[in-house]
């Protein structure tokens, strides 16, 4: 049986209620499923120096449990602390999407953000494969500029419609550190990201729904395959954004073009 809750460092317990209240349970558990394969790994990291930092180490799970349609995985936090939010892939540096030459400075800095931008462009329509740079994309960023009530501007903005899609932005590794190895991190969390599939695995049969799809790229697909429970799930797989093969992979584009991420919400 895993640990009773009780046995929790205060200092991640008191996290849990920053989560929407349908995952306090399933948090809960993943925790304890945690303490259980290593009685003193939270301890250490409750008195550690982690990322994200601000309280947000549950950010990802105020998507209502109910509403997740999607997974999508990352690897652990970015290594720094305004671009670590809690939120896999979702930079927290990041403001602007465009500039006048195109992407932003700060969207070209994010390598993944960068080419899952422009497989976007090309899944929408905006750009042709291959043409992925200079004028075609300065020409596309002017027209996303020009059309504020109807294009995306922002990352908070992306976040925003990837959430009202029904993503769960969740990194396989909750935390970061400096000192520690992001391997050593990924195993600790392996069982708490193992609960946190059961508990929509659980939540759908109850509620006769479909299994949310899992968006898995690169090492991330090869990690989790190990787990019999991902098994269960659909998922969609590609080789990790930071390939620029992964601009013209064709499954990535029928999975996001349909969703019109790059359209403002109303």
């Amino acid at each position: 049986m895993p640990a009773p809750s009780a046995s929790l460092p205060a200092a991640l317990a008191d996290l849990i209620p920053t989560a929407h209240p349908s995952w306090h349970a399933a948090l809960r558990a993943g925790l304890q499923a945690i303490a259980q394969a290593d009685p003193v790994y939270l301890d250490v990291l409750a008195t550690d120096h982690y990322l994200p930092t601000e309280g947000r180490l549950f950010a990802a799970f105020q998507q209502p449990m109910d509403r997740v349609r999607y997974v999508l995985v990352g690897e652990g936090p970015y290594p720094r602390a305004a671009s670590a939010t809690g939120v896999c892939f979702m930079d927290g540096a990041v403001g602007s999407l465009w500039s006048e030459k195109g992407l932003s400075k700060q969207v070209n800095r994010a390598t993944s953000l960068r080419n899952f931008m422009k497989m976007l462009l090309v899944a929408d329509g905006r750009v042709q494969a291959g043409q992925t740079s200079g004028d075609a994309l300065a020409d596309v960023a002017a027209q996303a500029q020009a059309d504020v009530a109807g294009t995306i501007q922002t990352l908070a903005d992306l976040q925003d419609n990837l959430t009202a899609q029904g993503f769960l932005l969740l990194n396989a590794s909750l935390v970061f550190r400096t000192h520690v190895a992001p391997v050593k991190d990924a195993k600790a969390w392996k069982p708490f990201f193992e609960t946190v599939l059961r508990a929509l695995a659980e939540h759908g049969a109850s509620q006769g729904k479909t299994l949310p799809t899992l968006v898995l790229w690169g090492k991330i697909a090869e990690q989790l395959d190990s787990l019999p429970l991902v098994q269960a799930f659909p998922r969609a797989v590609a080789e990790h954004p930071y390939n620029l093969s992964f601009i013209e992979h064709s499954g990535m584009q029928a999975l996001f073009g349909a969703m019109h991420l790059l359209d403002k919400r109303h």
